[in-house]
């Protein structure tokens, strides 16, 4: 299994948990006293559902190219 394929798997998991995190910290950022933990933590969620997207972006992770794999 590749790299590209592992992330591809992983991707949902990425996703959602990166989902709940933000939208926790959004609720969070709504009282005055804990807005900038809120907001660190909604940044941090978004990074982490953005992960699989940005490891494509800044090149640690290859994609297969359409025409590479055999057909079935």
């Amino acid at each position: 299994m590749t790299t590209f394929e592992m992330l591809q798997m992983l991707g949902y998991v990425f996703n959602i948990l990166g989902l709940v995190i933000c939208i926790g910290g959004l609720t969070l950022a709504r009282r005055p006293e804990r807005r900038v933990l809120g907001r660190c933590l909604a940044v941090l969620g978004f990074v982490i559902a953005a992960t699989p997207l940005l490891l494509q972006l800044f090149g640690l992770v290859q994609p297969i190219p359409a025409g590479a794999m055999p057909p079935r």
